[in-house]
C-alpha cells in the first residue's frame, strides 16, 4: 500500500479516515488473486490506500465516455452545444446513410444512449455487439441501448460544435485545472478510425491517480480548489438514473448509476453511487455517501487480462465491509 500517488495528500492510516486496515488488507488479498493492476481509494480528499501500478497509464476504454460527458457539460453551458439539437440540424450522417427518422435524434438522446440509431459502429466489446437491436427497430428517445454509435457520434458532434480537439480540450478544461500529473494530450489520446462508420472512437490512456482526481471533481460537485470547473447542476443531472439498466443499475449521461443499491453482483452499494466504467474492469467509482472515490485498473494491454463484473463486485463488497459505519 505504498504506491506512488504523486501530489495526493494521504491519511496517516486507514483508521484515521475511519476505514478498517484489516478490512482493506482482506480486500487487497483478494485483489491479488485476480487481474487487478492498480487500486486506489480516496476519502475526504486524501488517499486512504493505493496499491499496485497507480502511476502507470492504461487504456481506459469506455471511461472515455464519462470524460467526454464532462466536456459536453462545459460547452453546453457556454452555448456551443445544444442538447436539443437534432442530428438533421447538425448535419450528422454516416456511411450507410441515416434515415429522416434517425436524424430526429437529439444530442441528449445520444448522451443518454437512447438514439435508436443502430447503424454499424466499432470499437465495441462482444457484449456490446450482442445487445445491439436490429436497425430501425426503435425510434429516437424511446429505448436505451449501450451503443457505441451514439458515443462515437458525440465525439464528432463535440469537435464540430466546439472546433476543439477532445484531448487538448480535456487537458485545458479539466486535467490542467485539476492538477493531474500524468495526462499528456498529444500522446495519451488518439482517434481510432472505424471500417463501418465515419465517427471514430477516442480512447484515453490515463493513470489511476489522475482518474481519482476526475472522480473527486464529481464528488465535489464540479468544483476544485475553490473554482467551479463544471457547470452548476451538471454533476447532478449527468449522474441521475435516466434509464433502467437491469442488473447493472441505471444509466445517465454516459455515466453508470446505481439503482437502489443494484450495481454489481455480490454487493449492495451505498445510495447515490455512480461510476465511469471501461471494458476489462476499469472503474472510477464515486460514492457520495462515503465521501469516497475508488479507482480500479487492469493491464488490458496484455491479452486475456480482465476483471469481471462479478470479481469486482466481490472486491467491492470486501472494501465496503471496511468502510466507516454511520
Amino acid at each position: 500500500m505504498t504506491a506512488d500517488t504523486g501530489g495526493w495528500p494521504r491519511w496517516a492510516s486507514p483508521a484515521d479516515a475511519g476505514w478498517s486496515a484489516d478490512g482493506i488488507a482482506a480486500a487487497l488479498a483478494y485483489a491479488a488473486t485476480i487481474d487487478t493492476a492498480a487500486l486506489m481509494l480516496v476519502a475526504g480528499g486524501r488517499v486512504v490506500f493505493a496499491d499496485g501500478r497507480v502511476a502507470d497509464r492504461f487504456n481506459g476504454h469506455s471511461i472515455r465516455k464519462s470524460l467526454l460527458s464532462a466536456l459536453i457539460g462545459i460547452h453546453e453551458a457556454e452555448g456551443r452545444i445544444d442538447l436539443e439539437a437534432t442530428l438533421a440540424a447538425l448535419g450528422i450522417d454516416d456511411r450507410q446513410g441515416l434515415t429522416e427518422r434517425e436524424k430526429l435524434a437529439t444530442v441528449l438522446d445520444l448522451l443518454c444512449a437512447r438514439s435508436g440509431i443502430y447503424h454499424p459502429s466499432g470499437y465495441e466489446s462482444p457484449w456490446m455487439v450482442s445487445i445491439k437491436p436490429a436497425r430501425h427497430s426503435a425510434g429516437p428517445g424511446t429505448t436505451w441501448c449501450y451503443n457505441n454509435w451514439d458515443f462515437n457520434a458525440l465525439g464528432t458532434i463535440f469537435r464540430q460544435c466546439t472546433g476543439a480537439d477532445i484531448f487538448a480540450d480535456f487537458a485545458a478544461r479539466i486535467a490542467g485545472p485539476l492538477d493531474m500529473e500524468d495526462f499528456r494530450p498529444e500522446v495519451d489520446g488518439s482517434y481510432v478510425d472505424l471500417p463501418d462508420s465515419g465517427h471514430p472512437a477516442y480512447p484515453f490512456r490515463m493513470t489511476a491517480r489522475d482518474l481519482a482526481r476526475f472522480g473527486q471533481l464529481f464528488l465535489d460537485d464540479g468544483c476544485h480548489d475553490g473554482r467551479r470547473l463544471l457547470p452548476e447542476g451538471w454533476v447532478e443531472a449527468s449522474t441521475a438514473p435516466v434509464s433502467e439498466a437491469g442488473h447493472s443499475g441505471a444509466y445517465g449521461y454516459m455515466w453508470w448509476v446505481a439503482r437502489q443499491g443494484v450495481f454489481y453482483p455480490h454487493v449492495r452499494v451505498p445510495e447515490g453511487t455512480y461510476a465511469a466504467k471501461g471494458a476489462g474492469g476499469h472503474v472510477v467509482l464515486v460514492m457520495p455517501a462515503l465521501g469516497a472515490v475508488l479507482v480500479h485498473r487492469v493491464d488490458t494491454d496484455q491479452p486475456g487480462r480482465a476483471v469481471s463484473r462479478g470479481q469486482f463486485g466481490r472486491l467491492l463488497r470486501l472494501l465496503l465491509k471496511a468502510a466507516p459505519r454511520s
